[in-house]
């Protein structure tokens, strides 16, 4: 049983992920609230290798306990930054040309596994319960939708975050081969 929890890197399975490097995705949270969120944000970013994380609006940054609490050190391996206009730094993508992708239920928003994203990518994740503001949002080349069958019709704003980035890193890796 002891060796069966071999780091991932060791095993014979991760060969076909460890030329990919840095996937060439960027997250912007706006107004994530929670703290302990934020630190998922970081956690999650990287265990996928995540290019960036930038910190905008009231969203929380480090060095604070409960960021600590759930990162575990990821705020120190994951490249970050506070940006003070969320917007500016999104037009400052677009013209590196990332394509800017609005996590967010809408009437125009095409569905996750449908979505064919355009690497570099720029993922956008608002307030857990109000969403991106709608300046943000209007600036969104491409709205993202993750499906939903239960009666909520909603996730945690970090788990989101893991289902998005996840699926970024699977069609990376497709598009990469």
């Amino acid at each position: 049983m002891e060796n069966e929890r071999i780091p991932f890197r060791a095993t014979e399975a991760a060969s076909g992920w460890a030329e990919i490097g840095t996937l060439p995705v960027a997250v912007l949270l706006e107004n994530v609230r929670s703290l302990y969120n934020v630190g998922s944000f970081f956690r999650t970013g990287d265990a996928v290798s995540l290019e960036k994380l930038y910190l905008a609006g009231i969203t929380g940054y480090p060095p604070q306990k409960m960021i600590t609490k759930t990162a575990l050190g990821a705020e120190e391996t994951v490249a970050w930054e506070r940006t003070p206009d969320a917007c500016a730094r999104v037009l400052e993508l677009r013209a590196r040309h990332y394509e800017i992708v609005a996590i967010e239920t809408s009437v125009h928003a095409v569905d996750l596994f449908d979505w064919q994203p355009r690497f570099p990518v720029c993922v956008l994740f608002g307030h857990e319960t109000d969403g991106l503001t709608p300046e943000l949002g209007a600036l969104a080349d491409t709205h993202v939708r993750i499906p939903m069958l239960g009666r909520k019709h909603s996730l945690n704003v970090a788990t989101a975050g893991g289902v998005v980035l996840y699926e970024l890193l699977r069609k990376y890796r497709a598009w990469h081969r």
